[in-house]
C-alpha cells in the first residue's frame, strides 16, 4: 500500500488509533442502519423483529467485547471480520454466522486436548467471520 492508499501512514500511535476509532464508530453505525432497515427471507413481522433484535445485540456485544483492543494490526482483522459478516448477511440474507465444517480428520475440541496438530488444523479451518468467537470447551 502506498502512503496516499493509507494516509495515516505518516501519523503517530495515536494519531492512527484516532482515525481507526472513527472507521470503527462509523461502521458501527453502518451495522445498526442496516439493522434498522432489515427484512427477514421469510418477510414475517415477529421473524424480521427477531433478526433485527439479533443483529443489533450481536454487533453491541462484539463491539464491547473488543473496545480494548489498541494493536493496529487486530483493528485491522476486527475490521475486515465486520465487513465480511456485512457481506455475508446481505447476500445469503440471513445475519446469523454460517456454520463451520471441522477439517478431514480434525477432532472436536473436547476430543483433541494435547495435541497440537489437531488445533491447528481447527484455527486454519477458523474463518475471518468468526475471528471474535472463542472456541467452546
Amino acid at each position: 500500500m502506498t502512503a496516499r492508499e493509507r494516509p495515516w501512514s505518516s501519523m503517530n500511535q495515536s494519531d492512527e488509533l484516532m482515525a481507526k476509532r472513527r472507521e470503527v464508530l462509523s461502521l458501527y453505525r453502518q451495522i445498526l442502519r442496516h439493522a434498522q432497515k432489515w427484512e427477514s427471507e421469510s418477510t414475517l413481522p415477529e421473524d424480521t423483529k427477531t433478526d433485527q433484535s439479533y443483529i443489533r445485540a450481536e454487533a453491541r456485544s462484539l463491539f464491547k467485547k473488543n473496545k480494548e483492543i489498541t494493536e493496529i494490526n487486530k483493528i485491522d482483522t476486527c475490521i475486515k471480520e465486520a465487513e465480511t459478516r456485512i457481506q455475508l448477511a446481505l447476500h445469503y440474507k440471513n445475519p446469523h454466522p454460517r456454520p463451520v465444517n471441522i477439517p478431514y480428520m480434525g477432532m472436536p475440541l473436547s476430543l483433541s486436548k494435547g495435541k497440537k496438530s489437531q488445533d491447528r488444523l481447527r484455527k486454519q479451518a477458523k474463518p475471518l467471520y468468526l475471528h471474535s468467537y472463542d472456541e467452546q470447551e
